[in-house]
Protein backbone atom coordinates (compact mmCIF):
# COMPACT_ATOMS: atom_id res chain seq x y z
CA UNK A 1 0.00 0.00 0.00
CA UNK A 2 2.59 2.33 1.13
CA UNK A 3 4.47 1.56 -2.28
CA UNK A 4 1.66 1.96 -4.04
CA UNK A 5 0.88 5.37 -2.82
CA UNK A 6 4.62 6.27 -3.06
CA UNK A 7 3.80 5.41 -6.79
CA UNK A 8 1.12 7.53 -7.33
CA UNK A 9 3.03 10.25 -6.05
CA UNK A 10 5.56 10.24 -8.03
CA UNK A 11 3.43 9.73 -11.23
CA UNK A 12 1.64 13.02 -9.87
CA UNK A 13 4.65 14.75 -9.76
CA UNK A 14 5.69 13.71 -12.91
CA UNK A 15 2.02 14.32 -14.69
CA UNK A 16 2.37 17.98 -12.50
CA UNK A 17 5.55 19.13 -14.20
CA UNK A 18 4.84 17.78 -17.94
CA UNK A 19 1.68 20.26 -17.15
CA UNK A 20 4.22 22.79 -16.97
CA UNK A 21 5.81 22.12 -19.77
CA UNK A 22 2.59 22.13 -21.98
CA UNK A 23 1.44 25.10 -19.97
CA UNK A 24 5.04 26.58 -21.03
CA UNK A 25 5.00 25.22 -24.71
CA UNK A 26 1.01 26.49 -25.18
CA UNK A 27 1.26 29.97 -24.32
CA UNK A 28 3.05 31.30 -27.15
CA UNK A 29 0.59 29.09 -29.72
CA UNK A 30 -2.52 30.53 -28.01
CA UNK A 31 -1.37 34.14 -27.74
CA UNK A 32 -0.43 34.27 -31.16
CA UNK A 33 -3.47 35.74 -32.67
CA UNK A 34 -3.33 38.49 -30.41
CA UNK A 35 -1.50 41.64 -31.47
CA UNK A 36 1.77 42.87 -28.91
CA UNK A 37 2.06 45.12 -27.32
CA UNK A 38 -1.69 45.00 -26.97
CA UNK A 39 -3.72 48.21 -26.34
CA UNK A 40 -7.18 46.69 -25.16
CA UNK A 41 -10.57 49.49 -25.36
CA UNK A 42 -13.77 48.78 -24.20
CA UNK A 43 -16.14 50.08 -26.98
CA UNK A 44 -19.63 51.34 -25.85
CA UNK A 45 -22.36 50.16 -27.48
CA UNK A 46 -24.82 53.15 -26.16
CA UNK A 47 -24.97 57.12 -26.40
CA UNK A 48 -24.38 59.26 -23.54
CA UNK A 49 -23.59 62.77 -23.10
CA UNK A 50 -20.47 62.81 -21.07
CA UNK A 51 -19.02 60.08 -22.74
CA UNK A 52 -20.40 59.87 -26.47
CA UNK A 53 -20.53 57.27 -28.72
CA UNK A 54 -17.95 56.75 -31.13
CA UNK A 55 -18.45 55.16 -34.56
CA UNK A 56 -16.30 51.36 -34.56
CA UNK A 57 -14.68 52.36 -37.71
CA UNK A 58 -13.14 55.58 -36.41
CA UNK A 59 -11.72 54.00 -32.51
CA UNK A 60 -8.10 55.43 -32.59
CA UNK A 61 -5.97 53.12 -34.22
CA UNK A 62 -3.79 52.64 -31.26
CA UNK A 63 -6.30 49.72 -29.89
CA UNK A 64 -5.59 46.99 -31.46
CA UNK A 65 -8.00 44.64 -29.46
CA UNK A 66 -11.41 46.20 -29.09
CA UNK A 67 -14.11 45.01 -26.51
CA UNK A 68 -18.46 44.94 -27.74
CA UNK A 69 -19.56 46.28 -24.48
CA UNK A 70 -21.42 43.83 -24.04
CA UNK A 71 -23.48 40.34 -24.98
CA UNK A 72 -26.10 40.59 -22.51
CA UNK A 73 -28.81 38.10 -21.11
CA UNK A 74 -32.34 38.30 -22.86
CA UNK A 75 -35.91 37.01 -22.24
CA UNK A 76 -35.25 37.75 -18.73
CA UNK A 77 -32.88 34.91 -18.11
CA UNK A 78 -29.00 35.42 -16.75
CA UNK A 79 -27.89 32.67 -19.36
CA UNK A 80 -29.06 33.55 -22.78
CA UNK A 81 -27.05 36.22 -24.80
CA UNK A 82 -28.09 38.58 -27.55
CA UNK A 83 -25.98 41.41 -28.86
CA UNK A 84 -27.59 44.20 -31.16
CA UNK A 85 -26.20 47.23 -32.27
CA UNK A 86 -27.77 50.25 -30.60
CA UNK A 87 -26.78 53.43 -33.15
CA UNK A 88 -25.82 51.72 -36.30
CA UNK A 89 -27.79 48.84 -38.35
CA UNK A 90 -26.36 45.45 -37.82
CA UNK A 91 -25.15 45.58 -41.06
CA UNK A 92 -23.47 48.87 -40.46
CA UNK A 93 -22.08 47.49 -37.26
CA UNK A 94 -20.69 44.46 -38.93
CA UNK A 95 -18.68 46.43 -42.06
CA UNK A 96 -17.32 48.39 -39.69
CA UNK A 97 -16.00 45.38 -37.54
CA UNK A 98 -14.76 44.13 -40.84
CA UNK A 99 -13.04 47.72 -41.55
CA UNK A 100 -11.22 46.91 -37.73
CA UNK A 101 -10.21 43.29 -38.99
CA UNK A 102 -9.02 44.72 -41.79
CA UNK A 103 -6.48 46.66 -40.42
CA UNK A 104 -4.94 43.74 -37.99
CA UNK A 105 -7.00 44.77 -34.80
CA UNK A 106 -9.01 42.46 -33.04
CA UNK A 107 -12.81 42.66 -32.29
CA UNK A 108 -14.26 40.55 -29.48
CA UNK A 109 -17.42 40.34 -27.68
CA UNK A 110 -17.55 40.75 -24.00
CA UNK A 111 -20.08 39.23 -21.87
CA UNK A 112 -22.01 40.82 -19.13
CA UNK A 113 -20.51 44.19 -17.48
CA UNK A 114 -21.53 45.73 -14.07
CA UNK A 115 -25.21 45.39 -14.61
CA UNK A 116 -25.70 42.28 -16.09
CA UNK A 117 -25.07 39.44 -14.16
CA UNK A 118 -24.36 36.00 -16.06
CA UNK A 119 -24.96 33.29 -14.15
CA UNK A 120 -24.87 29.60 -15.30
CA UNK A 121 -27.22 27.24 -12.59
CA UNK A 122 -27.88 23.68 -14.56
CA UNK A 123 -26.58 21.69 -17.38
CA UNK A 124 -30.09 23.67 -19.37
CA UNK A 125 -28.59 27.09 -18.99
CA UNK A 126 -25.38 26.20 -19.83
CA UNK A 127 -26.66 25.21 -23.31
CA UNK A 128 -28.29 28.13 -23.66
CA UNK A 129 -25.48 29.86 -22.79
CA UNK A 130 -23.33 27.77 -25.09
CA UNK A 131 -25.77 27.86 -28.59
CA UNK A 132 -26.70 31.69 -27.75
CA UNK A 133 -22.78 32.92 -27.62
CA UNK A 134 -22.03 30.65 -30.73
CA UNK A 135 -24.85 32.68 -32.40
CA UNK A 136 -23.63 35.92 -31.85
CA UNK A 137 -20.04 34.84 -32.79
CA UNK A 138 -21.19 33.41 -35.83
CA UNK A 139 -23.70 36.22 -36.72
CA UNK A 140 -21.17 38.75 -36.51
CA UNK A 141 -18.24 37.29 -37.14
CA UNK A 142 -15.67 38.26 -33.74
CA UNK A 143 -12.18 36.63 -33.15
CA UNK A 144 -13.45 35.63 -29.62
CA UNK A 145 -15.03 36.73 -25.85
CA UNK A 146 -14.39 38.62 -22.98
CA UNK A 147 -15.29 37.76 -19.99
CA UNK A 148 -16.60 40.42 -17.94
CA UNK A 149 -18.96 38.55 -15.16
CA UNK A 150 -19.08 40.74 -12.22
CA UNK A 151 -21.64 40.81 -9.30
CA UNK A 152 -23.37 37.90 -8.44
CA UNK A 153 -22.65 35.78 -11.28
CA UNK A 154 -19.32 33.69 -9.56
CA UNK A 155 -18.74 32.70 -6.02
CA UNK A 156 -17.59 30.21 -4.33
CA UNK A 157 -18.55 28.33 -1.26
CA UNK A 158 -16.09 25.71 -0.50
CA UNK A 159 -13.69 23.14 -2.80
CA UNK A 160 -10.14 24.16 -4.14
CA UNK A 161 -8.84 26.26 -7.25
CA UNK A 162 -8.43 22.84 -8.46
CA UNK A 163 -11.30 21.13 -7.40
CA UNK A 164 -14.30 23.45 -7.45
CA UNK A 165 -17.32 22.56 -5.93
CA UNK A 166 -19.93 25.67 -7.68
CA UNK A 167 -22.05 24.96 -10.48
CA UNK A 168 -21.87 28.02 -11.87
CA UNK A 169 -18.26 28.18 -12.01
CA UNK A 170 -18.02 24.20 -12.84
CA UNK A 171 -20.39 25.09 -16.36
CA UNK A 172 -18.67 28.43 -17.03
CA UNK A 173 -15.34 26.39 -17.34
CA UNK A 174 -16.95 23.59 -19.44
CA UNK A 175 -19.56 26.19 -21.40
CA UNK A 176 -15.93 28.16 -22.95
CA UNK A 177 -14.55 25.03 -23.86
CA UNK A 178 -17.12 23.85 -25.53
CA UNK A 179 -17.67 27.54 -27.19
CA UNK A 180 -14.33 27.63 -27.92
CA UNK A 181 -14.08 23.71 -29.60
CA UNK A 182 -17.01 24.58 -31.45
CA UNK A 183 -15.54 27.98 -33.04
CA UNK A 184 -11.91 25.77 -33.53
CA UNK A 185 -14.05 23.42 -35.52
CA UNK A 186 -16.17 26.00 -37.82
CA UNK A 187 -13.59 28.48 -38.32
CA UNK A 188 -10.33 26.25 -38.30
CA UNK A 189 -8.41 28.70 -35.74
CA UNK A 190 -8.36 29.73 -32.40
CA UNK A 191 -11.35 31.32 -30.44
CA UNK A 192 -9.83 34.35 -28.56
CA UNK A 193 -9.94 34.52 -24.94
CA UNK A 194 -10.00 36.93 -21.95
CA UNK A 195 -11.20 38.18 -18.66
CA UNK A 196 -11.24 41.24 -17.04
CA UNK A 197 -12.24 40.48 -13.31
CA UNK A 198 -12.35 42.42 -10.49
CA UNK A 199 -9.46 42.70 -7.70
CA UNK A 200 -11.88 41.09 -5.70
CA UNK A 201 -12.31 38.14 -7.88
CA UNK A 202 -8.56 37.68 -8.05
CA UNK A 203 -6.26 38.70 -6.20
CA UNK A 204 -8.54 39.23 -3.31
CA UNK A 205 -8.04 35.30 -2.97
CA UNK A 206 -5.53 35.72 -0.87
CA UNK A 207 -7.54 37.72 1.98
CA UNK A 208 -9.88 34.82 1.63
CA UNK A 209 -11.50 32.04 -0.14
CA UNK A 210 -15.63 32.78 -0.28
CA UNK A 211 -17.99 34.27 -2.29
CA UNK A 212 -16.57 36.47 -4.33
CA UNK A 213 -13.12 36.37 -2.71
CA UNK A 214 -11.07 34.22 -5.44
CA UNK A 215 -13.83 33.04 -7.20
CA UNK A 216 -12.10 33.44 -10.45
CA UNK A 217 -9.71 31.39 -9.22
CA UNK A 218 -10.89 27.92 -10.68
CA UNK A 219 -11.71 29.44 -13.84
CA UNK A 220 -8.64 30.94 -14.79
CA UNK A 221 -6.89 27.83 -13.45
CA UNK A 222 -9.02 25.68 -15.74
CA UNK A 223 -8.30 27.97 -18.93
CA UNK A 224 -4.88 28.77 -18.25
CA UNK A 225 -3.64 26.95 -21.98
CA UNK A 226 -6.57 28.55 -23.60
CA UNK A 227 -6.58 32.38 -21.97
CA UNK A 228 -5.12 34.57 -24.17
CA UNK A 229 -4.90 37.77 -21.92
CA UNK A 230 -5.92 38.48 -18.50
CA UNK A 231 -6.67 42.00 -17.35
CA UNK A 232 -7.69 42.60 -14.23
CA UNK A 233 -10.24 45.85 -13.22
CA UNK A 234 -7.46 47.88 -10.93
CA UNK A 235 -10.37 50.33 -10.06
CA UNK A 236 -13.56 50.35 -8.30
CA UNK A 237 -11.16 47.84 -6.19
CA UNK A 238 -10.87 49.74 -2.89
CA UNK A 239 -7.30 48.03 -0.69
CA UNK A 240 -5.70 44.40 -1.64
CA UNK A 241 -2.84 42.48 0.01
CA UNK A 242 0.36 42.67 -2.49
CA UNK A 243 3.06 39.69 -2.26
CA UNK A 244 4.73 41.02 0.63
CA UNK A 245 1.87 40.71 3.13
CA UNK A 246 1.28 44.42 2.67
CA UNK A 247 -1.85 46.24 2.10
CA UNK A 248 -2.20 48.75 -0.70
CA UNK A 249 -4.54 51.37 -2.06
CA UNK A 250 -6.39 51.73 -5.81
CA UNK A 251 -4.83 54.73 -7.64
CA UNK A 252 -0.97 54.77 -7.09
CA UNK A 253 1.51 53.18 -8.38
CA UNK A 254 2.14 50.64 -5.68
CA UNK A 255 -0.95 49.43 -6.36
CA UNK A 256 -0.72 48.72 -10.37
CA UNK A 257 2.70 47.28 -9.28
CA UNK A 258 1.41 44.87 -6.59
CA UNK A 259 -1.79 43.85 -8.55
CA UNK A 260 0.49 42.98 -11.84
CA UNK A 261 3.07 41.06 -10.05
CA UNK A 262 0.16 38.68 -7.74
CA UNK A 263 -1.06 38.15 -11.75
CA UNK A 264 1.96 36.89 -12.55
CA UNK A 265 3.62 35.59 -9.77
CA UNK A 266 0.37 33.98 -8.39
CA UNK A 267 0.07 33.65 -4.42
CA UNK A 268 -1.52 31.41 -1.71
CA UNK A 269 -5.42 31.35 -1.73
CA UNK A 270 -6.49 32.37 1.89
CA UNK A 271 -2.98 33.37 2.94
CA UNK A 272 -4.00 32.61 7.07
CA UNK A 273 -5.30 28.67 6.12
CA UNK A 274 -4.13 28.12 2.90
CA UNK A 275 -6.81 25.37 2.31
CA UNK A 276 -7.78 26.23 -1.40
CA UNK A 277 -4.21 26.00 -2.96
CA UNK A 278 -1.65 27.80 -4.21
CA UNK A 279 -2.97 29.91 -7.29
CA UNK A 280 -0.34 29.58 -10.27
CA UNK A 281 0.21 32.71 -11.90
CA UNK A 282 -0.09 33.48 -15.70
CA UNK A 283 3.18 34.12 -17.94
CA UNK A 284 3.89 38.04 -18.44
CA UNK A 285 3.09 37.92 -22.11
CA UNK A 286 -0.87 36.80 -21.10
CA UNK A 287 -1.17 39.74 -18.69
CA UNK A 288 -1.69 43.59 -19.07
CA UNK A 289 -2.49 45.82 -16.81
CA UNK A 290 -6.72 47.29 -16.92
CA UNK A 291 -7.41 51.12 -15.59
CA UNK A 292 -9.86 53.81 -16.07
CA UNK A 293 -9.54 56.26 -19.05
CA UNK A 294 -10.32 59.26 -16.80
CA UNK A 295 -11.67 60.05 -13.14
CA UNK A 296 -15.37 59.76 -14.48
CA UNK A 297 -14.84 56.60 -16.08
CA UNK A 298 -14.68 54.67 -12.79
CA UNK A 299 -15.99 55.18 -9.08
CA UNK A 300 -12.40 55.26 -7.74
CA UNK A 301 -9.36 54.33 -9.52
CA UNK A 302 -8.12 56.56 -11.40
CA UNK A 303 -4.43 56.89 -11.95
CA UNK A 304 -2.80 59.52 -13.92
CA UNK A 305 -0.66 59.22 -16.84
CA UNK A 306 2.85 59.80 -15.24
CA UNK A 307 1.97 57.41 -12.58
CA UNK A 308 0.63 54.90 -14.36
CA UNK A 309 4.64 55.58 -17.00
CA UNK A 310 6.42 55.22 -13.06
CA UNK A 311 4.63 51.87 -12.49
CA UNK A 312 4.35 50.67 -16.01
CA UNK A 313 8.37 51.05 -16.32
CA UNK A 314 9.24 49.88 -13.16
CA UNK A 315 7.36 46.77 -13.85
CA UNK A 316 9.22 46.56 -17.37
CA UNK A 317 12.32 46.40 -16.21
CA UNK A 318 13.36 49.65 -16.72
CA UNK A 319 12.60 52.27 -14.70
CA UNK A 320 13.17 52.80 -11.14
CA UNK A 321 10.71 52.14 -8.02
CA UNK A 322 8.37 54.70 -7.96
CA UNK A 323 6.80 53.91 -4.35
CA UNK A 324 7.09 51.15 -1.66
CA UNK A 325 6.59 48.11 -2.89
CA UNK A 326 9.81 46.15 -4.14
CA UNK A 327 9.09 43.83 -7.38
CA UNK A 328 9.78 39.85 -6.08
CA UNK A 329 11.50 39.80 -9.93
CA UNK A 330 13.84 42.41 -9.27
CA UNK A 331 14.64 42.73 -13.73
CA UNK A 332 10.80 43.19 -13.49
CA UNK A 333 8.92 41.86 -16.77
CA UNK A 334 9.80 43.19 -20.19
CA UNK A 335 7.71 40.87 -22.15
CA UNK A 336 4.46 42.49 -20.40
CA UNK A 337 1.08 42.14 -22.43
CA UNK A 338 -0.06 45.77 -22.62
CA UNK A 339 -2.51 47.88 -21.09
CA UNK A 340 -6.25 47.90 -20.95
CA UNK A 341 -8.72 50.56 -20.14
CA UNK A 342 -12.20 51.56 -19.54
CA UNK A 343 -12.78 52.77 -21.70
CA UNK A 344 -12.44 54.09 -25.44
CA UNK A 345 -15.47 56.22 -25.29
CA UNK A 346 -14.40 58.15 -22.14
CA UNK A 347 -10.54 58.36 -23.52
CA UNK A 348 -12.30 60.27 -27.09
CA UNK A 349 -13.44 63.02 -24.48
CA UNK A 350 -10.85 65.86 -23.89
CA UNK A 351 -13.47 66.95 -20.88
CA UNK A 352 -12.33 64.05 -18.81
CA UNK A 353 -8.73 64.01 -18.76
CA UNK A 354 -7.85 67.29 -20.56
CA UNK A 355 -6.91 66.20 -23.86
CA UNK A 356 -8.15 63.28 -25.91
CA UNK A 357 -7.08 60.05 -26.27
CA UNK A 358 -4.25 60.27 -23.35
CA UNK A 359 -4.30 56.69 -22.34
CA UNK A 360 -3.39 55.65 -25.96
CA UNK A 361 -1.13 57.99 -25.76
CA UNK A 362 0.30 56.88 -22.29
CA UNK A 363 0.58 53.46 -23.91
CA UNK A 364 2.06 54.63 -27.46
CA UNK A 365 4.87 56.31 -24.94
CA UNK A 366 5.47 52.83 -22.93
CA UNK A 367 5.50 50.08 -25.14
CA UNK A 368 5.52 51.48 -29.33
CA UNK A 369 7.94 54.01 -28.86
CA UNK A 370 9.64 54.21 -25.58
CA UNK A 371 11.99 56.62 -24.50
CA UNK A 372 16.35 56.15 -25.64
CA UNK A 373 18.64 54.96 -23.26
CA UNK A 374 18.89 58.60 -23.24
CA UNK A 375 16.46 60.98 -24.84
CA UNK A 376 18.30 63.85 -25.97
CA UNK A 377 16.17 67.36 -26.00
CA UNK A 378 18.70 69.61 -27.68
CA UNK A 379 22.43 69.55 -28.06
CA UNK A 380 24.01 73.23 -29.20
CA UNK A 381 27.16 74.95 -30.23
CA UNK A 382 27.09 78.76 -30.01
CA UNK A 383 29.87 81.56 -30.26
CA UNK A 384 30.28 83.78 -27.37
CA UNK A 385 31.64 87.21 -27.71
CA UNK A 386 35.16 85.75 -26.27
CA UNK A 387 35.13 84.02 -29.26
CA UNK A 388 34.60 80.89 -27.06
CA UNK A 389 32.39 77.73 -27.94
CA UNK A 390 29.75 77.43 -25.89
CA UNK A 391 28.08 73.54 -25.93
CA UNK A 392 25.02 73.10 -24.28
CA UNK A 393 22.46 70.02 -23.92
CA UNK A 394 19.66 68.49 -22.22
CA UNK A 395 17.99 65.23 -21.89
CA UNK A 396 14.31 64.03 -21.33
CA UNK A 397 15.05 61.40 -19.70
CA UNK A 398 18.14 59.30 -19.07
CA UNK A 399 18.50 55.22 -18.22
CA UNK A 400 21.76 53.61 -17.06
CA UNK A 401 23.76 56.27 -18.59
CA UNK A 402 27.23 56.47 -17.60
CA UNK A 403 28.84 59.43 -18.62
CA UNK A 404 28.68 61.75 -22.19
CA UNK A 405 32.11 62.55 -23.66
CA UNK A 406 32.27 65.91 -26.41
CA UNK A 407 34.00 65.10 -29.27
CA UNK A 408 35.50 68.16 -31.83
CA UNK A 409 36.66 68.06 -35.40
CA UNK A 410 37.54 69.74 -37.78
CA UNK A 411 36.59 68.00 -41.24
CA UNK A 412 33.68 65.62 -39.59
CA UNK A 413 35.82 62.90 -40.20
CA UNK A 414 38.49 62.87 -37.77
CA UNK A 415 37.33 63.46 -33.90
CA UNK A 416 39.68 63.88 -30.30
CA UNK A 417 37.73 63.83 -27.09
CA UNK A 418 37.80 67.26 -25.22
CA UNK A 419 36.01 66.09 -22.12
CA UNK A 420 33.87 63.60 -19.98
CA UNK A 421 31.06 64.46 -18.31
CA UNK A 422 29.20 62.19 -15.65
CA UNK A 423 25.60 61.40 -16.34
CA UNK A 424 22.41 60.98 -14.38
CA UNK A 425 22.54 57.22 -14.28
CA UNK A 426 18.48 57.23 -13.94
CA UNK A 427 16.30 60.26 -14.38
CA UNK A 428 13.12 60.74 -15.88
CA UNK A 429 13.24 64.85 -14.98
CA UNK A 430 14.84 67.08 -17.67
CA UNK A 431 18.71 67.69 -16.79
CA UNK A 432 20.80 70.41 -18.16
CA UNK A 433 24.55 69.86 -19.56
CA UNK A 434 27.24 72.53 -20.78
CA UNK A 435 30.74 72.79 -21.44
CA UNK A 436 32.44 75.72 -23.17
CA UNK A 437 35.76 75.20 -25.29
CA UNK A 438 37.75 77.93 -24.70
CA UNK A 439 40.48 77.08 -27.56
CA UNK A 440 38.39 76.48 -30.21
CA UNK A 441 40.24 75.60 -33.91
CA UNK A 442 40.32 78.38 -36.29
CA UNK A 443 37.66 78.42 -38.88
CA UNK A 444 35.19 75.78 -38.93
CA UNK A 445 34.83 72.94 -36.11
CA UNK A 446 32.14 70.20 -35.30
CA UNK A 447 30.83 68.69 -32.33
CA UNK A 448 29.83 65.50 -30.92
CA UNK A 449 28.08 63.59 -28.07
CA UNK A 450 29.32 60.41 -27.15
CA UNK A 451 26.96 58.87 -24.79
CA UNK A 452 28.15 55.86 -22.55
CA UNK A 453 25.70 53.50 -20.88
CA UNK A 454 26.93 51.43 -17.96
CA UNK A 455 27.07 48.38 -19.85
CA UNK A 456 29.81 50.42 -22.23
CA UNK A 457 27.35 50.46 -25.22
CA UNK A 458 27.41 53.85 -26.62
CA UNK A 459 25.72 55.87 -29.34
CA UNK A 460 26.30 59.50 -30.83
CA UNK A 461 24.43 62.52 -31.20
CA UNK A 462 23.64 64.88 -33.97
CA UNK A 463 26.69 66.81 -35.27
CA UNK A 464 26.60 70.79 -34.62
CA UNK A 465 29.32 73.04 -36.28
CA UNK A 466 30.78 76.55 -35.47
CA UNK A 467 32.50 78.78 -37.84
CA UNK A 468 34.45 81.23 -36.20
CA UNK A 469 34.33 83.29 -38.80
CA UNK A 470 30.38 83.74 -38.34
CA UNK A 471 29.85 85.91 -35.09
CA UNK A 472 26.39 85.89 -33.67
CA UNK A 473 25.12 86.86 -30.84
CA UNK A 474 21.16 86.64 -29.59
CA UNK A 475 19.07 88.12 -26.37
CA UNK A 476 16.01 87.46 -25.57
CA UNK A 477 13.36 89.89 -23.30
CA UNK A 478 11.40 90.29 -21.68
CA UNK A 479 12.03 86.86 -19.39
CA UNK A 480 9.94 85.98 -17.69
CA UNK A 481 7.10 87.39 -20.18
CA UNK A 482 3.03 86.89 -20.11
CA UNK A 483 2.64 87.20 -23.57
CA UNK A 484 5.02 88.46 -26.47
CA UNK A 485 9.04 87.13 -26.93
CA UNK A 486 11.29 89.63 -28.66
CA UNK A 487 14.70 88.67 -30.18
CA UNK A 488 17.39 90.66 -30.54
CA UNK A 489 19.24 88.79 -33.06
CA UNK A 490 22.70 90.17 -34.88
CA UNK A 491 24.40 89.07 -37.88
CA UNK A 492 21.56 87.18 -39.33
CA UNK A 493 18.78 88.98 -40.47
CA UNK A 494 16.22 85.91 -40.45
CA UNK A 495 16.98 83.47 -38.19
CA UNK A 496 14.64 80.29 -38.07
CA UNK A 497 12.76 79.99 -34.05
CA UNK A 498 11.68 76.51 -32.57
CA UNK A 499 9.94 76.83 -29.50
CA UNK A 500 9.30 73.09 -27.70
CA UNK A 501 7.23 72.47 -24.50
CA UNK A 502 8.27 70.67 -21.18
CA UNK A 503 7.58 67.49 -23.66
CA UNK A 504 9.57 68.04 -26.12
CA UNK A 505 7.09 68.95 -29.04
CA UNK A 506 7.19 72.16 -30.97
CA UNK A 507 4.59 74.55 -30.26
CA UNK A 508 5.79 76.95 -32.52
CA UNK A 509 8.00 77.55 -35.24
CA UNK A 510 8.47 80.62 -37.44
CA UNK A 511 10.75 82.64 -39.12
CA UNK A 512 12.04 85.92 -37.14
CA UNK A 513 14.07 88.84 -37.48
CA UNK A 514 15.65 91.13 -34.12
CA UNK A 515 13.34 92.80 -32.36
CA UNK A 516 10.41 90.86 -33.85
CA UNK A 517 7.61 89.91 -30.99
CA UNK A 518 6.72 86.54 -31.12
CA UNK A 519 3.24 85.85 -29.72
CA UNK A 520 3.01 83.40 -26.59
CA UNK A 521 -0.76 84.00 -26.06
CA UNK A 522 -2.68 80.88 -25.46
CA UNK A 523 0.24 78.86 -24.38
CA UNK A 524 0.10 77.06 -21.21
CA UNK A 525 2.49 78.85 -18.18
CA UNK A 526 5.47 76.79 -17.78
CA UNK A 527 9.30 76.81 -19.12
CA UNK A 528 9.59 76.61 -22.79
CA UNK A 529 12.71 75.79 -24.82
CA UNK A 530 14.00 77.72 -28.16
CA UNK A 531 16.02 77.04 -31.06
CA UNK A 532 17.54 79.74 -33.36
CA UNK A 533 18.69 78.07 -36.70
CA UNK A 534 19.51 79.22 -39.70
CA UNK A 535 16.40 78.56 -41.91
CA UNK A 536 16.98 75.51 -43.33
CA UNK A 537 17.65 74.26 -39.31
CA UNK A 538 21.46 72.93 -40.99
CA UNK A 539 23.19 75.07 -38.08
CA UNK A 540 22.42 76.13 -34.75
CA UNK A 541 23.10 79.56 -33.62
CA UNK A 542 21.79 79.75 -29.93
CA UNK A 543 19.87 77.91 -27.70
CA UNK A 544 17.93 78.80 -24.19
CA UNK A 545 14.74 78.84 -22.58
CA UNK A 546 12.24 81.16 -21.70
CA UNK A 547 9.33 81.61 -18.56
CA UNK A 548 6.25 81.97 -19.57
CA UNK A 549 3.89 83.14 -16.00
CA UNK A 550 -0.01 84.41 -15.78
Amino acid sequence: MLMKLLIMNIIKVLLSGLEIILIMSIAFTASAQLPYPVLVGYWHNWDTQDAPYVELDEVDSRYNVVNIAFGVPINGTDYEIDFTPAEVSQSIFIDQLQTLQSQGRKVLLSLGGALAPIKLDNPTERDVFISSVNGVISTYGFDGIDIDFEGSSLSVSGGTIFNPVDDPVIYLIDAILTIMQDYQTANNKKLLLTFAPETAFVQGGQSAYGSIWGAYLPVLHALRDSIDLLHVQLYNSGSMYGLDGNIYVQGTADFIIAMTEAAIQGFDVDRWSNQAGPFYGLPPEKVAIGLPACPNAAGGGFVDTATVASAVRYILGNGPKPGSYTLVNPNGYPTLAGMMTWSINWDNVNTCNNSENQFAENFERLFINPPLPVELHFFTATLNEHEEVELHWSTLSEINNDFFLIERSSDGIHWQSLFQQMGMKNSYTENFYSYIDYHPLNNQSYYRLKQVDLDGKFAYSPIVEINNTDKFSCSIYPNPTKDYMYLNVSSKEFVNLQLFNALGRIVIQAQVETNMGVSLIGLPKGIYYFVLSDPSNLMTYHAGHIVLVE
